[in-house]
């Protein structure tokens, strides 16, 4: 019975380690931002840029919008195994689908941006936010990080890359 490969591609797609290394730029990208964001500003404070965009440091211990912020505790680990456990099986898509190439594009963004949020909860016990959109003063987007971005886009490619599938079919 022969093994494949992490090197070597299956078909005619590209290495497994190409996809894995957006996934790590994603990751190194992202704490970068964030170590900045944690030694230029202390927790709350704000810099406006423009009109629709502020520099704010935000922690949240819940997930997308603050969902389970304030459950106690328990979502921290439960986030954590949840985006590993989710990596692992991005990884194993990853080495069967190699080949189509926006599928992998998007999981290595997807499993860059979840490790990048699971290194702030293991270091911080909450996820760094800092991007803040708004208009004027009556709308104000929740903040965000470039690993909710990384996955936001590879959400974007999944949907797209199946809406080509179907559309193939």
């Amino acid at each position: 019975m022969a093994t494949r490969s992490l090197s070597r591609p299956a078909g005619n797609g590209p290495s497994m380690w190409l996809w894995l290394g957006i996934a790590l730029a994603v990751v190194l990208l992202d704490q970068f931002a964030k170590v900045l964001i944690v030694r230029g500003f202390a927790i709350g404070e704000n810099r406006t840029v423009t009109s629709f965009f502020d520099v704010v440091r935000l922690e949240n211990t819940g997930m997308a919008w603050s969902l389970l912020a304030n459950a106690g505790g328990w979502q921290r680990w439960f986030f954590i195994v949840l985006a590993l456990a989710a990596s692992g099986f991005m990884i194993y898509l990853l080495a069967r689908n190699r080949a189509q190439k926006l599928f992998s594009f998007a999981l290595a963004m997807v499993m860059g941006g979840a490790v990048g949020n699971v290194l702030d909860r293991i270091t911080r016990g909450a996820v760094v936010d800092f991007i803040s959109l708004h208009w004027h003063s009556a709308y104000t987007f929740p903040a965000f990080n470039l690993a909710d971005s990384a996955i936001t886009l590879g959400a974007i490619c999944i949907v797209v890359d199946e809406l080509r599938r179907v559309r193939k079919g």
